[in-house]
C-alpha cells in the first residue's frame, strides 16, 4: 500500500553536509509520522529524527543541532550538517500511516541508503 523511495545518501567528508530525501507514495487515510532511522553494521537500528503530521520534531542527542528534519507533502528531507565519523551507517526512512479514521498506525520503511562519512 505504501512504496518510500530514498535518495541522497552517499560519501562526505568529516565537517561536510548531505541531504536525505524520502518519498513516500501509495494509498492511505492520512500520515502519522515520517521519520529518519539509522544501523551502524552489528548495532541496532536507532531513531535519527521524527517529524509529526503536526510539525512537532524529534532528534537524537547525538544529532541535535546538526541535523534538521522538514516534511512537504508526503516527502520527508533530513538535512545533514557539520557530519562526524560516527554518522556512518545505513539511513531508513520510516512512515507511519492510518489506512482510515481513528485505526490502527502502520510502520513502513525504505530500503535503506548508506552513508559514510570519512575522518
Amino acid at each position: 500500500q505504501v512504496q518510500l523511495v530514498e535518495s541522497g545518501g552517499g560519501q562526505v567528508q568529516a565537517g561536510g553536509s548531505l541531504r536525505l530525501s524520502c518519498a513516500a507514495s501509495g494509498t492511505f487515510f492520512a500520515v502519522n509520522h515520517m521519520g529518519w532511522y539509522r544501523q551502524a553494521p552489528g548495532k541496532e537500528r536507532e531513531l535519527v529524527a521524527v517529524i509529526t503530521s503536526a510539525g512537532t520534531t524529534n532528534y537524537a542527542d547525538s544529532v541535535k543541532g546538526r541535523f534538521t528534519i522538514s516534511r512537504d507533502s508526503a516527502t520527508v528531507n533530513l538535512q545533514m550538517n557539520s557530519m562526524k565519523f560516527e554518522d556512518t551507517a545505513v539511513y531508513y526512512c520510516n512512515v507511519g500511516i492510518r489506512r482510515r479514521w481513528g485505526g490502527t498506525i502502520f510502520d513502513y520503511w525504505g530500503q535503506g541508503t548508506q552513508v559514510t562519512v570519512s575522518s
